[in-house]
Formats: structure tokens, sequence, C-alpha cells
């Protein structure tokens, strides 16, 4: 019986032993591999610093639902991605209105880019920067004129040269002659859709409109467009220009560099309605909107449902990060 005793204790005597063998044995590895000695057994358990975490791409602007309680004749917007190419928009951004003074900028870089690179005279030069900064339409007309413009009806229903060039440069395909009675060869009436807008802003951006020793002149007086909405920056020939889109955009946008915009806005007579447009190009994107609604609404009613376009637009939205779904706390 003793015997018997005395084999049991020495088996559970060894298993014990191998029990506590492993921990033992995994503690002197561990000890051995931190010491960083034994040659290849601390190289191979040095310790491996984590990445760091990839930064988020700065905001931006992107295809998205778009939602305005707009009170008018025509709404329409439209965004293209400048690095793919891709345009999005409401469902009528093919859909026309008038130009106004946004086709303003286009002039400019038609008259400009003829030039090469020779120096416009001095006069000329100014009247280009007035006609962008100012949206002085006595300066445009110069320019117009300089650039091949005619206020003479083309047969055929043809838009004139500065307009056919625009047409066929930047690739525009819904861009027409205005067809206003008495008005037809008039710049400002031509008609064209926000889908040609952002387009008119790419290939004003790439350098195609106003060609390589103007583009960085242009795109930088239309960043540097003055005055609001307010009456006392409205004049009956010129009128401040800096509002809408821009008006929009977060610092976090604004921040990365210049936004280029133009707008175009005048009280017609013969629709009882204001036509605004809208138009703004960075490196990223281009960007336009356009409307017509009731003069009585007044022109700051434009310039707010252009703001509101631009930021809805912006991806991602401001406070997304803090707007992750938390779990559900459960009961214990």
């Amino acid at each position: 019986m003793r015997s018997r005793v005395t084999l049991v204790l020495a088996v559970v005597a060894v298993l014990l032993g191998g029990v506590l063998l492993v921990p033992t044995a995994y503690a002197r590895l561990s000890a051995d591999d931190s010491s960083g000695g034994g040659g290849g057994g601390g190289a191979a358990s040095s310790s491996v610093a984590a990445p760091a975490p990839t930064p988020p791409p700065p905001p931006t602007l992107a295809a998205g639902p778009v939602s305005v309680a707009f009170k008018g004749q025509f709404f329409s917007w439209a965004l293209m991605d400048r690095q793919t190419g891709k345009i999005s928009g409401s469902a009528n951004m093919a859909a026309t209105s008038s130009t106004e003074s946004m086709l303003k900028a286009w002039i400019v870089s038609d008259y400009l880019r003829q030039l090469k690179d020779k120096e416009p005279p001095v006069t000329m030069k100014k009247a280009a920067s007035a006609a962008i900064r100012d949206s002085n339409d006595d300066a445009a007309n110069t320019v117009y004129k300089a650039a091949g413009g005619s206020y003479t009806v083309p047969p055929g229903g043809q838009p004139g040269p500065v307009i056919k060039r625009a047409i066929s440069i930047c690739g525009l395909t819904d861009t027409k002659r205005g067809n206003v009675p008495k008005y037809e060869g008039w710049w400002s009436f031509t008609r064209m859709s926000p889908r040609d807008a952002v387009r008119l802003g790419d290939c004003i951006a790439d350098g195609k409109a106003a060609g390589p020793k103007w583009t960085k002149w242009v795109l930088n007086e239309m960043s540097h467009v003055t005055g609001t909405t307010a009456a006392k920056d409205q004049k009956a020939r010129s009128g401040g220009g800096r509002w809408g889109i821009i008006n929009g955009l977060p610092k976090s946008i604004t921040a990365q560099g210049p936004v280029s915009i133009k707008n175009g806005w005048t009280q017609i007579g013969y629709d009882a309605n204001w036509h605004v447009n809208c138009l703004a190009v960075t490196g990223k994107w281009s960007l336009a909107v356009m409307l017509r609604y009731p003069i009585r609404s007044g022109l700051d009613y434009g310039a707010k449902v252009c703001a509101s376009v631009a930021t809805q637009l912006v991806t991602p939205q401001p406070g997304a990060a803090l707007k992750v779904p938390q779990q559900p706390v459960g009961k214990l």
C-alpha cells in the first residue's frame, strides 16, 4: 500500500513539474529576447513601431445631394471634378440661361490668348482687369471688340466669333447665341448651361482659354474680384461681385489656395427676373450655379442660393467625424 502511494506521488510530482516548467521556460526565453543579446534571438524579437496613421485627405467639393427651397423660374447647377473630368449636378444641368457678366472671364481670356507672348497696351490691360475684378461693362465691351467680337447678328442663327471660339476651344455642347429680340448679338445674352459653365471654368484654369502666358494672370484677377451685393457696391455699369460660391466655402478649403470666381447678375425687364450666375474654379474642381427668380427677391437671395449649393457639396461635411454612431450600452 505504501509503495502505491509513493508511485502516485511521484507521478503527480512529474506532472506538476512539467506544468510549472512551461511558464518558467517561456519567462526565461522572453527575458533572453528582451535583453537584445544571444545573436539572432534578440534581432528577431525587437519591437516594430506601429505605422503612423494616414491623414485624411483635405476637404474638397464632391458630388452629392443638394436641397434648396428655391422660389423662382430656373435653378440649375453642375460640378466638375477636374482630376477626372467627371461632371455631376442637377437633373437639368444641360438647360441654359443667359450668361450675363460670368462670360467676361472668357472674353478677357480670348483676347489675351490671341496676343500670345505680346503685352497688350496699358489701357487694354487695365480694361481686362476692370472687366473681371469690377465687372465693368464698358471695359468688357472694349475687350470684346478687341478680341473680334461684334454686335452684328451673324447669319443662320450662329453665335459670333468670340463665342464660337469658346464652344470649340472649351468643348461646350449646350451654348448658343441669345434669342431675345433686339439683343441677339449681345455677349451677355449668350445662352449657356451650368454643365458648359464648369467646362468653361476648367478651360480657363487649364490654360486653353488664355494660353500659357496669360492663364495665371487671368486666374489671379478672378481671385481678386471685389465688392459685395450691398447697394453701395452696385453701380449702373459695374458692381461688386465677390459673393456666392466663395461665401459658401469653409476656411479649410479657401486656405488651400486661391479660388478664382466670376459671377454674372442682371435685373432683366422682359421677364421681370434676376438672372444670376456663379462660377468658381480651383485646381481640384469647377462649380457653376445658374438662377432666374423674381426681381423683388433681391440680389442677395441669389448669392445665398449659390453659397448654399457650395456648402452642401463640401466633403467631408464639417463635424462628420463627430457623427459616428455610438455602440448602445447593454444592461449587465
